[in-house]
């Protein structure tokens, strides 16, 4: 039996990458969709933002499994406008069971004293604050249920550690734990789990741009997808450069089914083991 049959998830970030994979891989195990993406005014990240054409897309992928999408083009910066929609969302759909809180954003390299204070900013109300709104607004709808239900945040394996010349993106990962594990204690007694995932590099276009090969290669002037893959892997204690969205769609998968129905206030590696290295 599908693992998530009949329930309904939640997924920020899904025009693309992790995000659109994360919402196919619940589709194909029961669950309909809501799908939030296409924020505004985002600048200084080296690479192109998801579209509503993506978003439209990764719709059409969840509904050939036969189940229900719903496209809410939104920024998780918005909470009033998140709030709504994600209220109408769940009216039409009648429940709310699973949170994949998975929209983000990467930076070109700065060394901290060089970051511009909009660039910090920016930084931090989307990968932390976007994080706190999509579970500000969920959280209401799945004690609504009373049937307890899953939320999962997206961190990184920056997370976890230090990485040099992206200290704004480490900040608002490590606070991304942070609260995780005050909302895992606030929700245990309504049996919400709450946990978090930690990825090393992800084949996805945040990484595969010319600001990260300049993160991992500070001493090329023109660094490759090739020279990427190489410094890359050198992080990784797995001979691997990076890992696939399927990888991480997986560990979410299991977190929210009832495999994991015990495991709350999680941290989960899914890093080739970079944080060990």
């Amino acid at each position: 039996m599908p693992r998530v049959e009949g329930k309904v998830a939640l997924v920020t970030g899904a025009a693309r990458g992790q995000g659109r994979s994360h919402a196919v891989k619940l589709a194909e195990e029961g669950a309909d969709v809501i799908l939030v993406d296409v924020p505004n005014d985002i600048v200084d990240i080296g690479y192109p933002t998801g579209t509503a054409e993506e978003l439209a897309q990764t719709a059409k992928e969840v509904e050939s499994h036969d189940r229900r999408a719903i496209v809410v083009q939104t920024d998780v910066r918005d909470l009033p406008t998140l709030t709504a929609a994600v209220d109408n969302a769940v009216a039409e759909l009648g429940r709310l069971d699973i949170v994949s809180a998975n929209a983000g954003i990467a930076s070109v390299p700065y060394l901290s004293q060089d970051i511009p204070e909009a660039t910090w900013r920016q930084m931090i109300d989307i990968n932390l604050t976007g994080v706190w709104h999509t579970a500000k607004v969920s959280i209401p709808h799945i004690l609504a249920g009373g049937r307890g239900g899953s939320i999962v945040l997206t961190s990184s394996a920056a997370g976890l550690k230090g990485y040099a010349h992206i200290s704004h993106y480490s900040a608002a990962k490590h606070g991304v734990v942070g609260l995780m594990r005050s909302l895992a204690l606030e929700l245990a007694p309504e049996r919400v789990r709450v946990n978090s995932l930690h990825p090393t590099q992800v084949d996805t276009p945040m990484i595969q741009n010319e600001g990260t090969y300049r993160i991992f290669n500070p001493g090329i002037d023109n660094p490759t997808r090739e020279d990427f893959e190489v410094a890359s892997t050198t992080t990784n204690a797995l001979p691997i450069p990076w890992v696939e969205p399927v990888d991480v769609s997986n560990a979410l998968l299991f977190l929210v089914s009832d495999e994991a129905r015990y495991i709350t206030g999680a941290a989960i590696p899914v890093d080739a083991g970079t944080t060990i290295k």
